[in-house]
């Protein structure tokens, strides 16, 4: 690798965004390919399967046979609500690799003895989130019910670009949310953006049960195409 695209390449990787180093198995030419100009690469259908699969490896194409390295963020969850539901959403979380944050002022729920293997803040989110760096490759999850640590919450997520910004509660519960998130400032293109019922659909009624459909659907978003089915 020439000592240009190592210096590229580390500077994307300290500020946390994706890049692939393509390199020309014919030729042994090599380039990077920044996350931000994938869209309009020549092998942008490639480029973007990769950094979905966050997986390397070799790519027939008609420009060409292309060995694809990808650098891809550490995935992290923020989740604000030491509930229930975050007892078994924090350990899968981990198993699939995410660096887990649960963020709840309320000390009685926010303790280690409830979370002793997950990093806990006892703040409330204005002090809590910004030191986090959430940002592109960061699943978000507000599961307290409590519009007072839920709003602000949901209203940094969304200014910070999530992958995945979810949230608990009926439709009727979201309804309000929305109304109350739009009163401080949020566009509807951003409110749309929460997913609210939070989780997959699939009839889940224990708190263990709600978890799993949470991760499914934080997977799914992460995994498929924007506009896959």
């Amino acid at each position: 690798m020439k000592l240009d695209i190592l210096h590229a390449l580390n500077a994307e990787r300290a500020a946390r965004r994706a890049a692939v180093l393509v390199t020309d198995v014919a030729s042994g030419a090599q380039r990077l390919v920044k996350a931000g100009d994938v869209a309009r690469d020549p092998l942008k259908d490639v480029l973007e399967k990769r950094l979905r699969m966050a997986k390397s490896g070799m790519e027939e194409t008609l420009q060409g046979r292309f060995f694809l390295t990808v650098y891809v963020p550490s995935p992290r969850l923020v989740i604000t609500g030491a509930v229930h539901i975050s007892q078994t959403l924090a350990p899968i979380g981990q198993l699939l690799g995410y660096d887990v944050t649960i963020v709840d002022p309320r000390t009685a729920f926010a303790s280690i003895e409830r979370f002793p293997d997950v990093k806990v803040i006892a703040e409330w989110p204005d002090v809590a989130l910004p030191p986090l760096g959430i940002d592109h490759y960061t699943a978000f999850v507000a599961l307290t019910h409590d519009p007072k640590i839920d709003d602000p919450a949901l209203t940094h997520a969304l200014a910070h670009d999530c992958f995945y910004v979810g949230a608990l509660g009926s439709k009727k519960t979201h309804a309000k949310r929305v109304d109350r998130l739009k009163q401080a400032g949020l566009n509807a293109t951003d409110l749309a953006r929460i997913h609210a019922p939070i989780g997959l659909d699939i009839d889940a009624i224990s708190p263990a049960e709600i978890a799993v459909a949470i991760m499914g659907e934080i997977t799914k978003v992460l995994r498929q195409k924007a506009d896959a089915a």
